[in-house]
C-alpha cells in the first residue's frame, strides 16, 4: 500500500531514519525535512476493475446471502440476497439506459438512504451511468434551496429520483426544467413527467445492460461527491471505479478482520458523504457481508432507533462518528442487554468526522 502519514517529531528529540516494525506485514518511519513518514511496506493487492465485480462473485457463491435489510412500513426487516440485489440491478439498469444519461447529464439522487436509492445507484454503476447522492437537506429544510439550485446547476441532471414526490415538488420546480423527469417511489410530481421505481423493473432489455456493464472499466466514472459547502459552495468531486476498488482493497488489506468473516454493518452514516456511502456501503459488498440500515442518528431524538435496532442485530464491526459513540457508550453503561448484544461477535471498532 503507498498510504503515508505525516506527524511531527517531538521538538526535544532528535530527527533521524527510524525504520521500524507495527505488526504484520511492517511499517516504515523516516524523517525527511523535519517531519516523519511512516509508510506500509504491503504491497497492494491488485483490486478488481469495477466494484460490482463484487456483486457478481457473492451472488455466485453466496446468493442466498442477506446483502441489505431495511425496515418496512410494520417495522419488520426487509432482506434483500445478494442473488436478488443482482437481478433487480440487472433490470434497473436496463431500464436506466432509456434515458440516454451520461456524466455530463447524470442521475441525480435527492432523498436519503432507502433501499430504492441502494439500488438506482448500483444500477447506474451497472450501467456506466455516473450518478450523485445530494443531500436531502438541501431540498426539505433549505428555503430558497440555493445549494441546491447550485449542485443542480452544475450537474444538469438528466433525470432525478426522490423518494416521496410530493415532498420534494416545491424543490424540484424551484431548481430543474420542467423537462427533467423524476423517478419516485411514492406519489406524482406534479407538471412533470413522473415515473414509479417499481415500474421501472419491468422495463428494459437486459441485453442492453450486459453490453453496458462489459464496457465499464477502472477508469468510469463511479460517482460525483459533493463536498459540505459549510464553508462555501459545495465542490463536486468525481469518484471513479478504480478509486473504489482500490479503497476497499487497502481498507482489507489495513482491517483483515473484514475478509476473515463477512462483516456485519448496523449503520446509518449518509451516502451523500464517503464515510457511509463510499466507505461503509462498500466495506459490506466488498467482503459479502450484510448491511442493516439504521434510521436513527446520534441525537436526542433519533438515537432511539439506532438502540432499538442494536438490540435486534449484533454487528461484527461498529463505525460511527465520536457523537455516536458519545451517545452509545451512554446507553452501553445504563443497559446490560444492549450491551451483551452488542458486544457478541464486535470485531473493531472505528469513527472518522470532526469530534
Amino acid at each position: 500500500m503507498s498510504h503515508v502519514t505525516q506527524t511531527r517529531a517531538p521538538a526535544d528529540q532528535p530527527l533521524r531514519y527510524r525504520p521500524v516494525t507495527l505488526g504484520h506485514p511492517g511499517v516504515t518511519v523516516e524523517e525527511r525535512g523535519g517531519l516523519l513518514y511512516m509508510a506500509s511496506q504491503e504491497a497492494l493487492t491488485p483490486p478488481p476493475p469495477r466494484l460490482l465485480d463484487r456483486l457478481l462473485h457473492w451472488a455466485e457463491v453466496a446468493p442466498d446471502r442477506t446483502f441489505f435489510a431495511a425496515r418496512d412500513a410494520g417495522g419488520a426487516w426487509r432482506e434483500f440476497s445478494y442473488g436478488e440485489m443482482l437481478q433487480r440491478v440487472r433490470q434497473l439498469a436496463a431500464a436506466l439506459l432509456e434515458f440516454g444519461l451520461c456524466a455530463e447529464r447524470p442521475l441525480a439522487i435527492l432523498s436519503g438512504n432507502d433501499p430504492e436509492h441502494l439500488q438506482l445507484a448500483m444500477a447506474a454503476l451497472y450501467a456506466g451511468i455516473p450518478f450523485c447522492p445530494v443531500s436531502p437537506g438541501y431540498a426539505l429544510l433549505s428555503q430558497d434551496h440555493a445549494k441546491l439550485r447550485h449542485v443542480c446547476g452544475l450537474l444538469q441532471p438528466g433525470l432525478v429520483f426522490v423518494s416521496d414526490g410530493p415532498a420534494f415538488q416545491k424543490a424540484l420546480d424551484a431548481v430543474l426544467p420542467a423537462d427533467v423527469p423524476v423517478i419516485a417511489t411514492r406519489g406524482q410530481v406534479q407538471g412533470r413527467s413522473t415515473l414509479a421505481f417499481a415500474a421501472l423493473l419491468a422495463r428494459g432489455e437486459l441485453a442492453a445492460a450486459e453490453r453496458a456493464f462489459a464496457a465499464t472499466g477502472p477508469d468510469s466514472i463511479a460517482k460525483f461527491l459533493f463536498t459540505s459547502g459549510s464553508t462555501k459552495l459545495p465542490k463536486a468531486v468525481t469518484t471513479t471505479q478504480r478509486m473504489l476498488c482500490a479503497n476497499q482493497q487497502m481498507l482489507l488489506q489495513t482491517f483483515p478482520v473484514f475478509g476473515e468473516e463477512p462483516p456485519v454493518l448496523v449503520d446509518w452514516l449518509p451516502w451523500n458523504h464517503t464515510f457511509g456511502g463510499s466507505h461503509n456501503l462498500g466495506i459490506v459488498l466488498y467482503n459479502g457481508g450484510t448491511f442493516y440500515l439504521d434510521e436513527g442518528k446520534p441525537t436526542p431524538q433519533g438515537f432511539g432507533e439506532t438502540l432499538r435496532n442494536l438490540q435486534e442485530v449484533s454487528p461484527t464491526a461498529y463505525l460511527t462518528v465520536p457523537r455516536g459513540w458519545e451517545e452509545l457508550a451512554n446507553a452501553l453503561e445504563r443497559d446490560a442487554k444492549l450491551r451483551e448484544r452488542f458486544f457478541a461477535r464486535m470485531r473493531l471498532f472505528f469513527f472518522a468526522a470532526a469530534g
